[in-house]
C-alpha cells in the first residue's frame, strides 16, 4: 500500500470512528457500482448519509473538503441512487438522504477531523 493510500484509509478509519460517536450506524465503507463508489454510508436518527471522506497531510494548498467538486458531487450522487435500489432494507430506502463530507487533516499534533452535515444538495437536471 503507498503512501496515499495509507492516508485515505487511515482517515476513513477515522471518519468511521467520529459519526459512530455521533451516533450514526455505519451500513458500508467503499461501496461500489461499476466506476461509482461512496467512500461511508451511515444511518443515524434523521436519515442515510453518503460521506465523502478527503484526507490530507501538512502542508495544506487548500482544505480537504475544498476538493468535493461539482463533478465529484455528480458522481457520489449517482452512486447514491445505485445504492438505494440495490439495497434490500425498506426503511433505508424510503429515510431522507443526506450528502455529507468529513475533511481529515493528518498533522503532527493529532489529527483534525471536520464533520460538514449536508455539504452539498444534489441537483439533477
Amino acid at each position: 500500500m503507498d503512501n496515499r493510500q495509507e492516508t485515505g484509509r487511515r482517515g476513513e478509519e477515522l471518519a468511521c470512528r467520529y459519526l459512530t460517536e455521533l451516533g450514526h450506524t455505519v451500513l458500508a465503507r467503499n461501496w461500489r457500482s461499476g466506476h461509482l463508489e461512496i467512500d461511508l454510508v451511515s444511518l443515524s436518527g434523521d436519515g442515510i448519509h453518503f460521506v465523502e471522506v478527503k484526507t490530507r497531510r501538512p502542508p495544506l494548498q487548500a482544505e480537504p473538503q475544498d476538493n468535493v467538486t461539482g463533478k465529484k458531487q455528480n458522481r457520489i450522487c449517482k452512486a447514491a441512487n445505485a445504492f438505494l435500489n440495490k439495497v434490500d432494507i425498506p426503511y433505508v430506502r424510503d429515510a431522507e438522504c443526506h450528502f455529507d463530507v468529513v475533511a481529515v487533516t493528518l498533522e503532527e499534533t493529532g489529527p483534525r477531523v471536520v464533520y460538514i452535515p449536508d455539504a452539498y444538495y444534489p441537483i439533477f437536471v
